[in-house]
């Protein structure tokens, strides 16, 4: 490889990676093309290869998600996950980019994150793609001269402004749109990284670790501080905070960037008030919930007729169960049964409550299946108060249907398996439905293994 080309692919990696360089109009718009069909030939390309549908680009630049999970449903359970991997790059490059490149247009660098908005994004990275540069505006970064002076105030006014943001986000989007989108996963813990990583680089450059560090702690906080105030309880934040405290310190690094290299005025951290509702109120409008199924499964030396009497109730499962069971999720304890064949209602009762399954096959002794017409929430809320019952625990996790299928084997075995057909109302959906499979999954198996129990004691 010639050194004219290593250096320019180290050039080119530098400008989509790194946030000190300036962004040119040409260089943005290339950048943006180049990427873009990248992105999505690489995408085509997987999607053909696994589920065999033809991903288009209008289904490419398409803001409604669920279309796209629908057309990933046929393909192997860890491909939206592997597409969601393969977005974050190119989310980091965008934002990043953007953000450089308004500031090089003259405008303030914070509406740069106005490329999150869903729809509006086309549209405003067009718009960057032919606005000037202006002279006097470029985005540069000086020398660093770290200073420890006033470094813990500043820290604490910079998580301060950053758990506002979070506030005023968690009232828009979960209470007032009812919506647990990207803006909430994604674009808030950013934004407060951002956010306070600027306020803590404004009176003295900080170093690059202690700008991330400041990112994280920001987002920690704020999990905290829902955990005091009763708004959450502590397994679903320990469920979001892998997601979200890395994209915290992400922003950090951004938040550093913009302070390092402007000498804007602080009050424009206005814009980051409009950047957050918009998305949030956009993503109600075009997220919706996407079918999910999870499948589970045992072999048991009992013949199918055995098998079957156990399926359609039972009694009470051990009393000894999995610490996460212990810790809140619902847990399955017992099923009954009232009536026979289509028609008749399944009551599979939880800790939490009963699942109400009115039966819509009735195939003795190979399939059962029946839909759900209610549910209690999936979780009782660890915390250290006695009744948290946060927005997500109502309908944000739905289960759908479900099935029983039990299939002979030779020498009088049978295979049992579980389906479970569910909707995720939360996104990113690729992420928190790697938690709910995970989790369906275990409630299968624990079902499963006591009906294997039962049928095999009492078969002859």
């Amino acid at each position: 490889m010639s050194g004219s080309l290593q250096r320019s692919i180290a050039n080119g990696f530098t400008l989509w990676f790194g946030v000190t360089e300036r962004v040119s109009r040409p260089a943005y718009a290339f950048s943006g093309l180049f990427l873009g069909t990248l992105k999505y030939a690489v995408e085509a390309l997987a999607i053909w290869a696994f589920t065999g549908a033809e991903f288009w680009p209008w289904d490419f630049v398409n803001p409604l998600l669920t279309s796209r999970a629908a057309m990933l449903q046929p393909g192997p359970a860890w491909l939206p996950w592997a597409l969601f991997v393969w977005t974050l790059p190119f989310l980091w490059i965008a934002v990043t980019m953007t953000v450089r490149r308004v500031a090089d247009a003259g405008g303030s660098p914070w509406l740069g994150f106005l490329v999150l908005i869903p729809l509006l994004n086309l549209f405003y990275m067009f718009a960057m793609c032919v606005a000037p540069s202006r002279p006097g505006a470029q985005w540069s970064s000086g020398p660093l001269t770290t200073s420890d002076e006033d470094s813990a105030r500043s820290a604490v006014v910079a998580v301060v402004y950053s758990l506002l943001i979070g506030a005023v986000m968690l009232g828009t989007s979960v209470y007032l749109f009812a919506s647990y989108g990207a803006s909430l996963f994604l674009g808030t813990p950013f934004l407060m990284g951002a956010v306070a990583a600027f306020l803590y680089n404004r009176p003295h450059p900080r170093s690059y670790p202690a700008s991330v560090g400041i990112g994280a702690v920001a987002v920690l906080v704020a999990t905290l501080a829902m955990l005091l105030f009763a708004l959450e309880g502590v397994i679903c934040i320990a469920m979001a905070l892998p997601l979200i405290v890395p994209i915290g310190a992400l922003g950090g690094i951004m938040g550093k960037a913009i302070a390092d290299a402007t000498r804007r005025p602080r009050s424009e951290l206005l814009v980051t008030a409009l950047v957050l509702p918009l998305l949030a109120g956009g993503e109600s409008l075009l997220v919706y919930p996407h079918e999910c199924m999870v499948q589970s499964s045992v072999e048991i030396d009992a013949p199918p007729e055995v098998v079957w009497q156990h399926v359609v109730s039972f009694p009470d499962l051990p009393e000894e169960k999995p610490w996460y069971f212990r810790w809140g999720i619902a847990c399955p304890q017992r099923a009954r049964i009232v009536g026979e064949g289509v028609g008749a209602v399944r009551y599979c009762e939880f800790t939490t409550g009963a699942f109400v399954e009115p039966i819509t096959v009735w195939d003795a002794p190979r399939r059962l299946a029946f839909d759900v017409t209610e549910q209690p929430a999936p979780m009782f809320e660890l915390s250290p108060y006695r009744h948290v019952h946060p927005p997500h625990l109502d309908g944000f996790l739905r289960s759908t249907q479900g099935e029983f299928r039990l299939i002979r084997l030779p020498q009088g075995r049978t295979r049992l398996e579980g389906r479970t057909w569910y909707t995720v109302d939360m996104f990113p959906q690729a992420y928190w439905t790697l938690w709910s499979d995970l989790l369906i999954h275990q409630i299968h198996l624990r079902v499963l293994r006591h009906v294997e129990q039962l049928a095999e004691d009492s078969s002859p």
